[in-house]
């Protein structure tokens, strides 16, 4: 898989790709993340991507000439399966798109900033577009990498024990259950007995039953 990301900071990407299992799958190639200054592709001689909004209004809007530039430079090189756009009023990320993209091959992602983008940006050159929560952010760097950790994390040899993935929650329109470790008691707190009998059946039947519990509890709607 590769994942063009398009920012106007691509130094922040540099805490959560360097670290742990984003780390890893790029190392193991697994994964292509190649990030693109947007600001390479503007025309203007003090490298602006925004200007004022016609009609008035606060804020500045992200010009449509340096996305569409570094866009068709991408494409020219490839097919690229979506063009996503991280947007406060896009589709809601869940565990269903990531699957679903994570089946992808080539992926475009592009960071908003400021009031927002061109708008025949999204209606001409974008295919998706993506929230990950009904509130805003100062950009879409943030959403981005949430939306690549949840992608990459799917890929076949990325995590170490592979089923592992498939006992996320969510994946079963579920909450995961309640998990432990050693040791069996601390201060007087211990693990259900159940987790500690070798039962295999029974440990399964406990571990849905408390992943009900869960699912209704705190998320409802999903039942």
């Amino acid at each position: 898989m590769r994942i063009d990301i398009i920012t106007i900071f691509p130094q922040m990407f540099e805490g959560p790709f360097n670290h742990s299992i984003l780390k890893r799958a790029v190392e193991k190639s697994l994964v292509e993340i190649h990030l693109h200054d947007l600001r390479k592709y503007t025309t203007d001689k003090h490298r602006s991507v925004d200007d004022y909004a016609f009609g008035g209004g606060a804020g500045m809007v992200m010009m449509i000439e340096p996305v569409d530039r570094c866009l068709e430079s991408l494409q020219s090189e490839r097919n690229y399966d979506e063009i996503i756009y991280l947007s406060p009023d896009g589709e809601l990320l869940d565990q269903k798109i990531s699957n679903n993209l994570s089946l992808k091959q080539n992926l475009i992602f592009l960071c908003g900033h400021y009031k927002g983008i061109d708008e025949r940006i999204r209606e001409h050159l974008i295919t998706r577009e993506i929230s990950i929560g009904n509130y805003v952010l100062s950009g879409g760097e943030i959403a981005a990498a949430v939306l690549t950790d949840s992608i990459v994390r799917l890929l076949p040899g990325v995590l170490n024990d592979e089923t592992s993935a498939l006992s996320d929650s969510f994946q079963d329109d579920l909450i995961s259950p309640p998990v432990y470790t050693r040791p069996r008691k601390y201060k007087d707190w211990k693990v259900p007995e159940i987790l500690l009998s070798g039962n295999e059946k029974k440990i399964t039947e406990w571990k849905h039953e408390r992943s009900l519990e869960r699912t209704k509890k705190r998320r409802p709607g999903m039942i």
